[in-house]
């Protein structure tokens, strides 16, 4: 998985906080067709394969298949710990990364994602953009960050991880963790 950081080079971003306005992050939206995370924002990444050199070449690999970005404009800047993903049982390593040359992205593979876009870390940290989810799996309420930006809603594992980097960079900001947010069907 590629937590992809950039230059915002189309839209600022409409919140003040401990980051430059113009610092974005890569994401897509899964497609509604697939067998888990079925329609949920999400980064870039998908399974090691036995091809690749370690997770930052997979990371590497399953974003250009995905976005159609260039990796030979990426700095990959290490592996964040091996996270899990509880609802799914997968085992996630992220790769955080720095665009240095940005390329153009979009949708690949529409059975996989639909839209592919980039947005404001400021944005995700104004707090009036950050909430919790709380979504039955299995008869247990699974609780989980989100943030709420520009029509779309963040949650799940991509907001864990997002949340928890930005709590370690020392970029939060306090917010209300008891104001719930509802994922909608097509968002499950």
């Amino acid at each position: 998985m590629l937590v992809l950081f950039g230059v915002l080079d189309s839209v600022p971003s409409r919140a003040n906080g401990p980051v430059a306005g113009d610092l974005d992050v890569l994401l897509l939206r899964r497609a509604a067709t697939l067998g888990s995370h079925a329609g949920q924002i999400a980064f870039p990444g998908g399974r090691l394969e036995a091809s690749d050199d370690g997770p930052i070449a997979a990371a590497l690999r399953e974003a250009a298949e995905e976005t159609g970005l260039d990796p030979d404009g990426i700095e990959p800047l290490g592996t964040l710990p091996v996270m899990s993903v509880p609802v799914s049982n997968h085992i996630v390593t992220p790769v955080a990364a720095w665009w240095t040359r940005p390329s153009e992205v979009a949708a690949v593979d529409h059975d996989e994602s639909v839209d592919v876009f980039r947005v404001a870390v400021a944005d995700l940290l104004d707090p009036a953009n950050r909430a919790m989810t709380a979504f039955p799996v299995g008869g247990r309420t699974y609780r989980s960050p989100a943030f709420t930006v520009g029509g779309r809603l963040i949650w799940g594992f991509t907001a864990l991880v997002l949340s928890r980097m930005f709590d370690e960079l020392g970029w939060a900001r306090p917010w209300d963790p008891d104001r719930i947010v509802e994922p909608t069907d097509r968002q499950r």
